[in-house]
């Protein structure tokens, strides 16, 4: 699928936050890493603008899976939502599947919880001054708490008809920030980011930082007592 060029900018910004805030950062791209034995050595894992499938095995999955299920964080980052598109129960932990994004253009962002620890200093009302992609989705899963949304009203009036459809049955604010605790793990997805430049601008890079800091306050401790899935496919226990 769509491979983005800001993923390079992306990786060079996330180790710059490790070396300023203390925090190691180890880049792959490759899914042999995924095994218990390897993925007990992190707090989080950290994907961004991933697309389809990433994972060569679906015993690599399961690794993933219970990684989450023993306590792990995540944090996903833009077409995050259009990873492991057939995979129902990533789909769940993402909060939902990439369905459509407007055209690239200047739109605002609003904060809806500004109670929360990962808004802190954010803009009210953040414009997306690089321009960026409003993304949609579907399979929306419930268990998401929004903290920033899509103002659809600040963007351009070109594919009225498209954004009517894809945003159903929001309106004029549609989900773009959220977290989530889903089968043990702790979870926090950005759709934000489209545009590399956005990894070298401090707003942004706060905007990550602060995700990174809120999943790994969660996750502070892997218990795999707790990981019960035998296959990808386990149903989940609620």
């Amino acid at each position: 699928g769509y491979v983005h060029d800001n993923i390079a900018e992306a990786v060079k910004g996330i180790q710059k936050l490790g070396r300023e805030n203390g925090f190691k950062v180890d880049v792959t791209d490759d899914p042999k890493v995924y095994t218990d034995m390897n993925l007990k050595q992190y707090t989080m894992l950290l994907f961004t603008s991933t697309n389809n499938d990433v994972f060569d095995t679906d015993a690599q999955r399961l690794a993933f899976r219970r990684y989450i299920e023993a306590g792990g964080g995540f944090v996903g980052v833009h077409s995050v939502t259009g990873t492991e598109r057939n995979w129902t129960w990533f789909k769940q932990m993402i909060g939902g599947t990439f369905s459509w994004h407007a055209r690239n253009q200047k739109f605002n962002v609003k904060v809806i919880d500004p109670s929360h620890s990962t808004v802190k200093g954010l803009p009210k009302i953040w414009e997306r001054s690089f321009g960026d992609e409003c993304y949609f989705g579907k399979e929306i899963y419930p268990g998401i708490k929004v903290t920033m949304a899509h103002d659809l009203t600040s963007l351009d009036g070109r594919d009225q008809d498209k954004i009517a459809q894809f945003s159903a049955p929001f309106k004029d604010l549609y989900p773009a920030v959220w977290y989530q605790k889903f089968d043990g793990g702790n979870i926090w997805i950005t759709t934000l980011g489209h545009n590399k430049e956005y990894y070298q601008e401090p707003m942004f890079l706060t905007h990550l930082l602060q995700g990174i800091r809120f999943v790994a306050g969660e996750s502070t401790k892997l218990d795999y007592s707790k990981a019960y899935a035998s296959g990808r496919d386990t149903p989940v226990q609620y």
